[in-house]
This record gives structure tokens, C-alpha cells and sequence, in this order.
């Protein structure tokens, strides 16, 4: 059984001391594809970097919502010097996607207005470079589906990373084409809506992936994740779809090919 990580942080200084081992690690556990995901200009370098050094491995390029300039006079000058950074890393080898790019408003309440000036303007990288967008919205369900109905839509679409269990956040992201990728939070014991939100994803549009080292699923929840816990995310999809595991990896993995474009 082969299985595709669609959002990793392999990036992150988590894995210094020991990336090489477990990237060996989960390829022998299956995980045959991962995307290693960007969030700041440096960790976009560094994306980039593992990228070409590991074969199984895509990178995507981009500043989250929490990582933005902070607010002050050169706010607008230094974001612009980084979305040029973020441009100039798009259009290299094994870069697939603009991402993680959105809007937080549980980490972040003061700086709205700059939140969404930066996803705005990486949705136009992305849509200059014909690339698809990985979103991270939390608790800014209204704010993200309204720009992404605005004239500076994407025009790939794309993917909404680790996505919260909202149901009419998910219902309104299929209706404008983007996949659902679904972490460790589904398999939580005390997740809400998690069965209703699976049930809601027609399997030609759902992911999967374990956003480590964050939100490792059950039973390995509180320790570092890594791309081996995914088959978790796998067991519950198939179990709540009524499908054979099996199944669910291999239509994953296809929907992650197709969306990212990759051979």
C-alpha cells in the first residue's frame, strides 16, 4: 500500500537532528510521496532545498497567515520584498503549489486587513504562475471564502491543508473546486463533526495528510508526527466511507498527483 502525504513540515526544526533517518523511515513504512510545505520565506528555502535532494519529496512556497510582516510603516515594503522571494522560489524544480497561504484569525485578531492583502497577492503569484494554492484558514471561514469568490480568485484552485471540520466551509470549498485534505483532528475522540465532514467529500476531492511534526492523530496524538501516521488518517477515512484502506490510499494518492501535477 503506497501512500501520499499532500502536507508535511520536514522543514521544521523539529527534524534537525534526525530528518535524514526518518524520511528513510516513512518511505519504508509506504509513504512513497509527500509534499514538504512552506510557511515564511526561509522555510520555503528550505522546502525547496529537501526537495531536490530527495526524490519522493515536492515543495511548496509561501507566508502563512502567521508569519506575514508584522504592522508598522514598512509593513506593505517588506512584504512586497518577500512575495518577491516567494515568486522567485515558485519557479523552481519540484515547487507545485503556493502554500500555506490564508487566513488565521485565532493566533492573529489585530492584523485582518494585512492577512488578507498577503493572500491576495499570492493568489495572484500563483494564478501569474499557474499554480494551484494550499489554504489555512482558522476561525476566518467568511473572510477566506469571500476573497477566494473575489476577482482575484485562483484559477488553479486547489487544496484546503488540515482542514477544519466546518461543514459549510467544506461544502462551499467543493463548490468552488478545491480538494479537502483531512489531518489528525479526525481522529480525534472529541472532534466534532468529523464523521459528518468525511461523509461530505466525495472521494474524488479528499486528501490526506499529518501536518507534522503538529497534530499527531490517535493513537499516536501528543507525540512528534511524521508522514508514517498518514495511514491513520487513511483507516478513518475508509472507515467512515464504508471502502477498504487500501482504496482510500490509492484514490489519495491519485487525487494528490492530480491536483500538484506530478507524474
Amino acid at each position: 500500500m503506497e501512500l501520499f502525504d499532500s502536507h508535511a513540515h520536514y522543514n521544521d526544526e523539529k527534524f534537525d537532528q534526525d530528518r535524514e533517518e526518518v524520511l528513510q523511515a516513512i518511505q519504508e513504512e509506504g509513504v512513497t510521496k509527500l509534499i514538504c510545505a512552506g510557511y515564511s520565506v526561509e522555510s520555503s528555502q528550505k522546502a525547496v532545498e529537501i526537495a531536490k535532494e530527495y526524490e519522493s519529496i515536492y515543495a511548496i512556497v509561501g507566508i502563512s497567515p502567521n508569519d506575514i510582516p508584522t504592522q508598522g510603516i514598512e509593513y506593505e515594503r517588506t512584504l512586497i520584498q518577500q512575495l518577491q522571494q516567494i515568486q522567485e522560489l515558485a519557479k523552481r524544480e519540484k515547487v507545485v503549489a503556493i502554500g500555506e497561504i490564508g487566513l488565521d484569525y485565532y493566533w492573529n485578531k489585530e492584523n485582518k486587513e494585512e492577512q488578507k492583502l498577503a493572500f491576495q497577492k499570492q493568489i495572484e503569484i500563483a494564478n501569474q504562475l499557474n499554480l494551484p494554492i494550499v489554504i489555512h484558514t482558522r476561525e476566518a471561514v467568511y473572510d477566506t471564502l469571500e476573497i477566494l469568490k473575489s476577482e482575484i480568485r485562483p484559477i488553479k484552485k486547489g487544496i484546503f491543508h488540515c482542514c477544519p471540520l466546518n461543514l459549510d466551509l467544506i461544502r462551499e470549498g467543493l463548490k468552488l473546486g478545491f480538494y479537502i485534505s483531512f489531518a489528525g483532528p479526525i481522529t480525534f475522540k472529541n472532534a466534532k463533526n468529523a464523521q459528518e465532514a468525511i461523509r461530505a467529500v466525495p472521494l474524488e476531492r479528499i486528501l490526506i495528510e499529518t501536518d507534522s511534526p503538529y497534530l499527531a492523530p490517535e493513537p499516536r496524538r501528543g507525540t512528534r508526527n511524521d508522514s508514517r501516521n498518514v495511514k491513520y488518517m487513511a483507516e478513518k477515512i475508509a472507515q467512515e466511507k464504508s471502502v477498504l484502506v487500501e482504496e482510500i490510499a490509492k484514490i489519495t494518492y491519485e487525487n494528490a498527483k492530480r491536483i500538484f501535477e506530478i507524474k
